[in-house]
C-alpha cells in the first residue's frame, strides 16, 4: 500500500453549522479549528487512524465549475516526493486551484480531472 484516504475536504458556506451536523452524524469531535474558519472534525482518536477526517472549508455558495468535495491522501510507505513522482507515473497530473506554491501538499488531478491533495505527513498502512 503507497496511500491511504486521511482527510475529505468540504467546501461550505457555514463550517460551524455543517461540524455540529456531521459531528452529531457520525459521533465525531471538532479536532482543530484554523484561523481562516476551517474545522477538522473526526473520531475521538484523532487524524490517522482507520476513518478519515472531514476539513469543512469555508467557500461562497457552490461554484457550478469547482466541485466542493476533494479527497486528499498521505503515503503510507514513502515520503511525498517519491509518493508525487509514483502519482504522476500512474496517470495523476499537477492542478492549479489558485494555491500560492508556499503549501506543504501538492494538488493534482485524476486521470479524468478530478482534483485531490498529496499530503507531506507519512501515516501507518491499516
Amino acid at each position: 500500500m503507497a496511500c491511504r484516504i486521511t482527510e475529505l475536504v468540504l467546501g461550505c458556506r457555514d463550517p460551524e453549522a455543517l461540524a455540529r451536523f456531521w459531528c452529531e452524524v457520525l459521533d465525531f469531535v471538532v479536532l482543530d479549528r484554523e484561523e481562516d474558519g476551517s474545522l477538522e472534525i473526526g473520531p475521538r482518536e484523532g487524524f490517522g487512524g482507520p476513518q478519515p477526517t472531514i476539513i469543512l472549508s469555508p467557500e461562497e455558495p457552490a461554484d457550478e465549475t469547482k466541485p466542493r468535495l476533494h479527497i486528499d491522501v498521505n503515503a503510507t510507505d514513502r515520503d511525498q516526493d517519491a509518493e508525487l513522482e509514483r502519482l504522476l507515473k500512474l496517470g495523476a497530473r499537477p492542478a492549479d486551484v489558485g494555491q500560492t506554491g508556499e503549501e506543504s501538499w501538492h494538488v493534482l488531478a485524476d486521470p479524468e480531472g478530478n482534483a485531490f491533495c498529496l499530503l507531506k505527513t507519512r501515516v501507518r498502512p491499516l
